[in-house]
């Protein structure tokens, strides 16, 4: 029962950080992309549930394998070799990469390990990589979510959609 309420919290957070992301990209006049790996294009998807999305959505990448990473976001593959796909630099990458790549103005990535396989001692499941691009520069951080595949892509909707709203403020 608590898994099933968690979720839908986190989707009433997202759905509430999208509007406010909505309202922000239109006084700014700008638009977002979307870099997206762990989360399959969810981040895009629930900016696009919200109708006038066009005024403010420019584009959404999803670059789940690393070819892709590197051939849409102009990732370097050295750098993913050397750190991984999960990783700070790879992140940072993706969402500068997000913004060369489109003609949006700021931009969000995420790149993760969602589970239930894949997870490492250094990066377990549930580790996920943001990276947000914006005129005043790059920023990036790593989460820990726990629960299952879906709760571990939900927990970094919301996350993702959250902190866009207090750096774009």
């Amino acid at each position: 029962m608590s898994t099933a309420k968690s979720l839908s919290n986190q989707e009433l957070l997202a759905q509430y950080s999208r509007g406010l992301v909505a309202d922000l990209m239109l006084k700014h006049q700008w638009m977002l992309a979307t870099a997206e790996s762990c989360t399959g294009g969810l981040i895009a998807g629930a900016c696009t549930d919200l109708a006038g999305s066009s005024a403010w959505f420019e584009r959404g990448f999803v670059t789940y394998s690393n070819a892709a990473k590197t051939e849409q976001l102009g990732v370097d593959a050295a750098l993913i070799a050397t750190h991984g796909a999960v990783s700070e630099p790879v992140v940072r990458a993706m969402a500068q990469g997000a913004l060369q790549h489109s003609h949006a103005q700021v931009a969000v990535a995420v790149t993760g390990v969602a589970g239930p396989t894949g997870g490492s001692a250094d990066k377990p499941v549930g580790t996920v990589w943001f990276g947000w691009a914006t005129p005043a520069g790059v920023r990036s951080e790593v989460q820990h979510f726990a629960g299952d595949r879906a709760a571990v892509r939900a927990a970094t909707v919301q996350h993702a959609l959250a902190r866009l709203v207090e750096f774009l403020a």
